[in-house]
């Protein structure tokens, strides 16, 4: 419970609360002109003061660490544990706190230091936090990953702007810290929602490294993915292995291969060559032979008879010439026919011997090549083995991948087998809670007041997923309805919590929450504030703006003006909070 508020200058307006219901009033005067706003009159600085005694974080140049502020000391008197608690931290050096020396730290689980200069206690305000948490929720000091956090569940007791969602602190709000806070707050089984998170958790894991062997392994990058496909790729790489192990255990080197190679290499380009003269050669004797018989002597032709014919004749002289003429070409023909014949035969003897030298030149390489087909160069021998080794690398991959995928495989296996039992676990045993029917039951009432007709607040559970928690108003005609389930949210929570031994004994709200609200509404959630807190033992505190008040709709004998316990106004900077403008 807040019991008050102060600071280390005289302009600041201390404020004491009460038990029960408080309110924080700011008010317009008639003086005033339509720039001016009650928005800086303090009511939100007061609840940032609160927060930031109560361990918020202090960040340079926001919320109250700003320039006019500096030298400034904020003081709070609470209740915890029934002990009363007086702390001051100082603008300036918000990293601690210190502790008034009458507060009684005996029994706290995280001793402050004494500071003997200014007779006080002094904490860090990490540790400050611990000591509020164990002190105002009964949560343990140290908080283990997505247990409930003291700032969440404050934050929940001290709206300040998140007004559109009952079960969300803020917008950006994870799911799990939804349903763990407000599951504790519920008196639920909250360690329920940390196992949905982390086996949650544990199957975002898996599906990484399932996409990282999938896109990770550049050996078998192209290759799909089941067990059973990866162990017939493997079996199939087996074989192949078997056969390059048979070929090096059979390959022989030869130190001088590469010259053999050369040799035959030769030997293959002179056969070849002599294949092209041979050719050759036969086709020049074909060539002589043809003109041997082509080179026949002519007939011999009289001339003179030809004349007698023409009935001309011919001196003796002149045929004694043809005669010589004839005999010359008789020589000439035979001469040509000698050549012929015995060039003929020259080209035969080269051929033979050209045949004889092919025969020869084929039978060496044929050795040379018999060689080469038993025995192989290093070079070669170290790419076979170089293959066997990129297959056995291979191999090994896909070993490395059937068994990962296998755990992959019994991974979600077993997780689908816990998210089962846990979600059997979670319905019996929330079926079995008293704190969720209580829970419905007076967020029921409160809606039905406000309203009259019942609402509902329902808790149920998403199979792998957790707890689903919501709440309805059949008012969508109404205005203001969505904050208003905030509302009796909260209400509803409060009294549940004022039943627990432990407990923060406060619930505040700023003036946000009733704007947009029909003024019937506004009018019988603050009775219905007033009357619960006092019945139930818990504190509520409101800020609200004077034009927000429906006095004509509060009911008889309800007198508002009784529970304000501030009223600031903007008639001059006296009327602030903190008697300054800034």
């Amino acid at each position: 419970m807040i019991v008050k508020v102060s600071a280390n200058h005289d302009t600041f307006k201390t404020v004491e609360f009460s038990p029960g219901f408080n309110v924080i009033l700011a008010e317009r005067t008639e003086e005033s002109t339509e720039k001016d706003t009650r928005n800086g009159l303090g009511k939100t600085t007061l609840l940032n003061i609160i927060h930031f005694c109560l361990g918020s974080k202090a960040e340079k140049g926001k919320g109250l660490r700003r320039r006019p502020l500096e030298g400034w000391e904020f003081h709070l008197d609470f209740r915890m544990r029934n002990q009363l608690v007086s702390v001051s931290r100082l603008v300036d050096r918000p990293g601690h706190v210190k502790i008034a020396p009458e507060t009684d730290c005996s029994d706290w689980p995280i001793q402050p230091e004494i500071e003997h200069r200014l007779e006080t206690y002094r904490s860090k305000v990490a540790e400050w936090n611990s000591t509020l948490g164990w002190g105002l929720y009964d949560i343990e000091v140290e908080r283990k990953k997505y247990s409930p956090s003291y700032r969440a569940l404050l934050s929940y007791d001290m709206r300040r702007d998140q007004f559109a969602d009952p079960f969300l602190n803020n917008s950006r709000q994870f799911l799990w810290d939804s349903q763990v806070h407000n599951a504790f707050m519920l008196n639920l089984n909250w360690k329920h929602a940390v196992r949905w998170q982390e086996l949650r958790d544990r199957t975002k894991s898996v599906n990484t490294v399932r996409r990282a062997l999938r896109e990770g392994d550049n050996l078998i990058a192209n290759m799909v993915g089941t067990v059973g496909e990866l162990e017939y790729e493997r079996d199939r790489l087996q074989r192949q292995i078997q056969k390059t192990d048979a070929d090096l255990r059979q390959f022989r080197v030869h130190p001088k291969y590469e010259d053999i190679e050369n040799d035959a290499n030769n030997l293959t380009a002179k056969l070849h060559d002599l294949a092209n003269h041979i050719l050759q050669l036969k086709r020049l004797i074909e060539f002589h032979r043809r003109s041997v018989e082509e080179a026949q002597p002519a007939e011999a032709i009289k001339v003179s008879e030809l004349y007698e014919e023409a009935g001309a004749s011919l001196p003796d002289l002149v045929k004694r010439r043809l005669d010589d003429v004839r005999s010359f070409h008789v020589e000439v023909t035979r001469n040509r026919r000698r050549y012929l014949e015995g060039e003929a035969a020259r080209l035969e003897n080269e051929l033979d011997k050209a045949i004889t030298e092919q025969k020869n030149l084929s039978t060496k390489q044929a050795k040379l090549m018999m060689f080469l087909d038993t025995h192989g160069a290093l070079e070669d021998y170290n790419e076979l083995l170089k293959l066997n080794q990129e297959q056995q690398a291979t191999i090994e991959s896909i070993d490395r991948q059937i068994e990962q995928r296998r755990q992959i495989d019994n991974e979600q296996s077993e997780i689908k087998i816990e998210q089962g039992r846990l979600n059997l676990d979670a319905r019996r045993d929330m079926d079995e809670r008293h704190s969720k029917r209580q829970a419905a039951e007076i967020f029921n009432a409160n809606s039905e007041y406000l309203y009259e007709r019942p609402g509902a607040f329902i808790a149920d559970i998403v199979p792998n997923s957790g707890f689903k928690f919501r709440v309805e108003i059949e008012r969508a005609e109404s205005h203001g309805v969505s904050k208003m389930k905030v509302f009796c949210y909260d209400l509803m929570r409060a009294e549940l919590w004022s039943k627990r031994d432990v407990q923060p004994g406060f619930l505040i709200h700023d003036s946000i929450l009733f704007s947009d609200v029909d003024e019937r509404q506004v009018a019988r959630a603050l009775e219905l504030g007033a009357r619960k807190s006092r019945e139930c033992g818990f504190q509520y505190i409101v800020c609200l703006n004077t034009d927000s008040i429906p006095f004509d709709e509060f009911s008889e004998g309800f007198e508002i003006d009784k529970y304000v316990r501030l009223k600031l106004t903007d008639n001059e900077p006296s009327g602030r909070l903190l008697g300054i403008e800034f």
